[in-house]
């Protein structure tokens, strides 16, 4: 099932179902889309309005994020289900003997290393979208900069939601092998309060001005 394919309602059923997938990691890959798509349509009604002209640098840059983030969200998206659907795979494998076991075993910690690398990606470009927002708040068209508001909440969401899937699954992975994907995570989730915050100051202050 691609889950980009469905309605929004097809979705939300499938998210409210008892099934495994969608679960967290897709749903923060479909937040991070939401927002890559509020930039965007920040940045169109910024860019060629003359009254919004200082604005035109920051839309640039954040449309060039954005586009590439809504793209890729989407597949991050299936690709988390897909991540998980090799951890089952793996458990299901057999195992009457030692070399079953043992073939068993690293299938189960693959799919599970992959059920960590998606959800980091998801993270790591929230960030790359949240970087760009303070600039198209404070500069972009002061008429969606509540839009601005909403973009950064989801990047935010998808940031720490996301990470919270990067967490359970190195948490049952051997430290070596999940060392990569904890370098690459430390740091994230207060990284992105602290730019998160700064978008808010921003947004607050362009709606009050």
């Amino acid at each position: 099932m691609n889950w980009m394919e469905m309605t929004l309602e097809e979705f939300q059923a499938a998210l409210a179902s008892k099934e495994a997938t969608p679960g967290g990691g897709t749903a923060a890959a479909v937040a991070l889309g939401q927002a890559a798509g509020l930039t965007e349509m920040v940045c169109a009604l910024t860019l060629g309005n003359e009254k919004w002209e200082q604005g035109w640098n920051d839309a640039e840059q954040a449309r060039t994020i954005a586009t590439k983030v809504m793209a890729r969200s989407g597949e991050l998206a299936q690709e988390d289900s897909d991540a998980f659907n090799l951890v089952v795979s793996g458990f299901r494998r057999p195992k009457s003997t030692d070399e079953e076991k043992e073939t068993r075993r690293n299938a189960i910690r693959a799919g599970t290393l992959r059920a960590a690398e998606v959800p980091l990606e998801t993270a790591l470009l929230a960030m790359d979208l949240l970087a760009v927002l303070k600039g198209l708040a404070t500069n972009g068209n002061a008429n969606a900069a509540s839009d601005i508001g909403v973009a950064s909440l989801l990047a935010s969401a998808a940031v720490k939601g996301a990470l919270f899937n990067v967490e359970i699954n190195v948490a049952s992975l051997p430290e070596e092998m999940a060392a990569g994907v904890v370098a690459e995570s430390a740091g994230l989730r207060e990284r992105c309060s602290e730019v998160s915050r700064g978008v808010m100051h921003a947004v607050h202050d362009r709606i009050n001005q």
